[in-house]
């Protein structure tokens, strides 16, 4: 039987390996010659000896020939000692020749040979593949950490080491691989998670804006908001960052009031908060979104249901689903698909309203040949569905801005809460009425967020104060309500930015006297044994003292008065981060405010997710881990994939998408 291992794979002529078999080699043609002329001579026997034809097929690199009692000629493998017939009747080597390329031993033996290069896994920006690296020898060790990387990355079970085609794949890419139990496999991942975690600080320092998983516990019911705060405090003592939390981003969920207020007790009670907590509740803004949309689209869900079964309608056969093709053909429409959504994802839902929408004139046609389709929606609610869309196509655009996680977002809010709301004034009496519930809402939450919105937004250079002023003149009815708020504004930016001066000033006299103790240890500047200083240290002292003293204006003050920052090229290329990371030496102090704020994720949510009103789920096979494997996966997967630009396989199910309905026209 053959196995699964085998390939083709030719050896080349100049390998010859050892052999141990006891055999009679043949003579030589000379040899031959030789004998027979002595036989001549001496007259023993009267006998004619052939000279055999010399071997050219590059088989016999393989072989060895050999002749075995009775007078029966063999070809010996050199490699795994198999015996194959080779006399004259049976002259051929093709035998010979499959086996050569088959043989598992000689391609054990010429993996032994040569040098097997490994994955290092660097990242590389190039065009070139930054896996492989030359020249180094096959390990089964570092073949053991790229299938434990493999599994964290794509948070695979543990029990794929032990997959028969997995093995299968292995050996037959090195036959020196050896197989990897379930629990070396997760041994192995805790190991990496464990090394990777001592250096995760390092790593998360720079202006690039960054995200990593730094937990994952498990709550115990009946998880309270105490119970969940303690949890979170847990872990930041765990990575010893109680003292340098800015804010907090939740969703709504009836817990998260309870859980920040214990929280903010706690990280209170050994250091001030920023703005004394003002900023240190962010909701999730896109939830905020999800919510607003989920309130709307619940004034139509008739007209929604009426389109849903309508598509499940006319995609149940094929006959029903031709007689709507003629139709659409007829009507020499463009449009080749419909859209079947999925009802807990609004954006799904979206797509089938604004798909539908464009054959509201193939409907009534079809309702004339289907007698048993009873969903047609009426040219009211077309004319409603139409309205809808174009409100959704605004809260769908918003909502991937928002919802990014390599760039800053908390700058971009405010524009897009001015885009929503200049989109929901129609004076149609239904849309009114569908916007007035949906605002009810936003008001509740937008009361709680606008501060923080509005410090980031002025902090973009291509917005600066002008964008706040703008906006809120439109979102604030009447005039003295939108003053009242931009003043707010105002006061708590300047508020801010004293606090990060007075920090600052700390740490320049803390920087002080550390240089004035560790003086010395300076070669050049001894200070005296009688403590006092040198005339160059007191000088530099004053020079440091003056520099403390506030300018008559603000590093605030001059970015306000320099105007709006209007980029060369395409907006959206534009880095607000990356300006003050090139402005740092001009605006010390607010550069780093800016930096705080400008990372703050105002959505705590995979794009993928937003649209849901389902959260991610833990599938069946995590479940059942224990804390430290499930950490390990999680986190150290997280990381993972951050450091070598990977992205997770999206398993199929844990998502639900719509289903398209190609028309075969």
């Amino acid at each position: 039987m053959s196995s699964p291992l085998e390939g083709n794979e030719a050896m080349s002529s100049s390998t010859r390996p050892p052999s141990n078999l006891n055999v009679q080699a043949l003579t030589s043609s000379s040899q031959l010659q030789d004998n027979s002329d002595k036989s001549k001579d001496q007259n023993d026997e009267n006998c004619v000896i052939k000279r055999k034809r010399q071997k050219t097929s590059a088989v016999w690199n393989d072989f060895i020939e050999t002749e075995i009692s009775g007078g029966v000629t063999k070809a010996i493998c050199k490699y795994c000692k198999s015996h194959f017939s080779h006399s004259g009747k049976v002259a051929s080597t093709s035998h010979m020749k499959r086996h050569a390329e088959n043989c598992l031993q000689k391609r054990l033996h010429i993996a032994s040979q040569k040098k097997q290069p490994t994955i290092p896994f660097q990242p590389s920006n190039l065009g070139v593949n930054p896996f492989v690296t030359p020249d180094v020898r096959y390990s089964n060790e570092k073949m053991r950490e790229i299938i434990a990387t493999t599994i964290m990355v794509h948070e695979y079970p543990f029990n794929i080491v032990e997959d028969e085609v997995w093995i299968w794949g292995f050996q037959y890419a090195n036959p020196e691989f050896s197989k990897v139990s379930c629990k070396i496999a997760r041994s192995d991942c805790i190991k990496i998670y464990e090394a990777k975690k001592k250096n995760l600080k390092l790593l998360l320092k720079g202006w690039n804006l960054q995200k990593r998983v730094l937990s994952f516990v498990k709550v115990p019911a009946p998880r309270r908001g105490i119970d969940v705060a303690d949890a979170i405090f847990k872990c930041l003592k765990v990575w010893r960052i109680e003292d340098k939390v800015f804010f907090v981003s939740v969703d709504n969920a009836s817990y998260n009031d309870s859980c920040l207020r214990n929280l903010k007790d706690n990280l209170s009670l050994d250091n001030k908060l920023v703005l004394d907590g003002k900023l240190f509740h962010v909701r999730c803004c896109a939830h905020i979104l999800n919510l607003l949309v989920h309130d709307g689209l619940g004034r139509i869900k008739d007209i929604i249901h009426n389109i849903r079964e309508s598509v499940k309608y006319i995609n149940y056969n094929d006959s029903r689903l031709k007689v709507f093709c003629d139709i659409v053909e007829q009507k020499h429409l463009k449009e080749k698909k419909l859209i079947l959504d999925c009802p807990t994802r609004w954006n799904s839902t979206f797509k089938m309203l604004s798909t539908a929408l464009k054959f509201k004139i193939v409907f009534p046609t079809y309702k004339e040949k289907e007698p048993h389709y009873t969903y047609e929606p009426s040219q009211e609610d077309w004319e409603k569905v139409e309205k809808v869309c174009q409100l959704l196509k605004v809260f769908n655009l918003a909502t991937h801005v928002i919802s990014g996680s390599d760039y800053p977002t908390a700058n971009l809010y405010l524009p897009e809460v001015w885009r929503v709301d200049k989109a929901a004034e129609d004076e149609d009496y239904f849309m009114r009425e569908m916007v007035a519930v949906m605002k009810v809402k936003f008001d509740k939450y937008w009361g709680e967020c606008n501060l923080l919105m509005a410090i980031a937004s002025v902090l973009d250079p291509r917005c600066n104060f002008y964008v706040v002023n703008y906006c809120f003149s439109l979102i604030y009815k009447p005039e003295y309500v939108a003053k009242e708020n931009v003043d707010m504004v105002m006061t708590s930016l300047e508020m801010l930015y004293e606090e990060y001066f007075e920090l600052s000033k700390k740490e320049a006299s803390a920087s002080i006297s550390g240089e004035v103790d560790n003086s010395g240890n300076n070669s050049s500047f001894n200070v005296p044994s009688s403590g006092l200083f040198t005339g160059f240290e007191q000088i530099m002292s004053i020079v440091r003292e003056k520099q403390a003293i506030p300018p008559m204006k603000s590093e605030l003050e001059v970015y306000l008065e320099e105007g709006l920052c209007i980029p060369d090229s395409n907006s959206n290329s534009f880095s607000a981060l990356e300006w003050w990371k090139n402005n740092s030496l001009k605006y010390k102090i607010l550069s780093e405010m800016a930096a705080d704020i400008l990372t703050i994720p105002i959505s705590i949510v995979a794009l993928e997710s937003t649209f849901s009103a389902r959260g991610r789920v833990i599938d069946e096979f995590h479940s059942r881990l224990n804390e430290e494997s499930i950490a390990a996966l999680i986190c150290g997967g997280d990381w993972l994939r951050n450091k070598y630009n990977l992205k997770k396989i999206q398993k199929v199910l844990e998502f639900q998408e719509e289903d398209e309905i190609i028309l075969k026209i």
